[in-house]
């Protein structure tokens, strides 16, 4: 008489194995599978941080809506008025923001390409080559982020007013195209997105350093660029120490030089001001908007890469 085969068992289960998939009991997986989906609380929770970052928003747009005399009741007002496109005009017109949005976006778009650029390269040299003093210049550059940059006001200026720069857009530009805190970031991205292994076999294949750099670690290091330039445009953007320090309202101010002109007076206008702020911030507001999809997708392609 032939016995029939015992059905085969799993390691460290009782219930034997026939091979036919499990049925789904409806409870979320800890590990794989679908994500989990958020109860009540967590959308509560969002909700409320989503409404506390937004509110600064509203409140400037109400206040620039606003006239003094309302923005003076207690409690001030919550809600919008009717003077925001006279508020808007007067701002425009009195800080000449016209002029000072084209300054501020030649001087945040070059300062944030610079940045991109020349970090990466030093970010790439520290974190793949070996030259002697590595360690030593990359604790110089540690340190230099600890360096309050209200130390290096004076003597900055001092060498602006030498090479003739004062109340020049480039007295702005040149000290910032290059920034620790870049380099610092592009060379710890670099060290974990960047194989050795690439940079090896594209010099075996005869590629030199520019090669190297343009066809292998540009595109690596491509979603750090991206949030790199974000922070340095939005950071040039709000500049206001050195800014308003090396450039003068009458020359060739950027935008929150510009703006200091509406708070003077024996008696400051705050509906003008805020409606002046609010010209300042749209322009942010709209790259965000533009290019914030494009960006949160590179730093997801270069997390699943890494």
């Amino acid at each position: 008489m032939r016995v029939p085969p015992m059905p085969r068992t799993r390691p460290g289960r009782s219930r034997p194995h026939t091979g036919r998939p499990r049925p789904h009991t409806g409870r979320p997986r800890p590990y794989g599978g679908r994500p989990r989906r958020g109860g009540a609380l967590t959308y509560a929770v969002l909700a409320c941080v989503t409404a506390v970052s937004l509110f600064p928003l509203l409140w400037t747009a109400v206040a620039a809506s606003s006239d003094t005399t309302r923005l003076a009741r207690t409690p001030p007002p919550l809600w919008f008025d009717g003077h925001l496109a006279g508020n808007l005009s007067t701002a425009w017109a009195d800080a000449d923001l016209g002029a000072a949005l084209c300054n501020t976006a030649f001087v945040a778009g070059t300062v944030a390409a610079g940045t991109v650029l020349f970090s990466t390269l030093a970010g790439f040299a520290f974190a793949k080559l070996r030259f002697r003093g590595r360690r030593a210049l990359l604790l110089v550059v540690v340190g230099a982020m600890a360096v309050p940059p209200q130390l290096s006001a004076v003597p900055l200026y001092l060498l602006v007013a030498r090479l003739g720069w004062a109340d020049r857009l480039q007295a702005v530009i040149l000290p910032a195209l290059v920034s620790a805190f870049g380099v610092f970031f592009m060379r710890q991205y670099l060290l974990g997105a960047l194989p050795g292994e690439l940079v090896e076999a594209a010099r075996v294949d005869g590629a030199g350093a520019g090669r190297i750099v343009w066809h292998v670690v540009f595109p690596a290091a491509r979603p750090a660029m991206a949030v790199l330039a974000m922070l340095t445009f939005v950071m040039a953007w709000n500049d206001f120490l050195w800014p308003v320090i090396a450039l003068t309202q009458s020359g060739n101010p950027t935008v929150q030089v510009a703006l200091t002109g509406l708070g003077r007076g024996y008696v400051p206008d705050q509906a003008v001001i805020m409606a002046g702020a609010l010209l300042g911030t749209l322009p942010l507001l709209l790259v965000f908007v533009v290019f914030g999809r494009q960006i949160v997708g590179g730093i997801m392609r270069g997390a699943v890469k890494g």
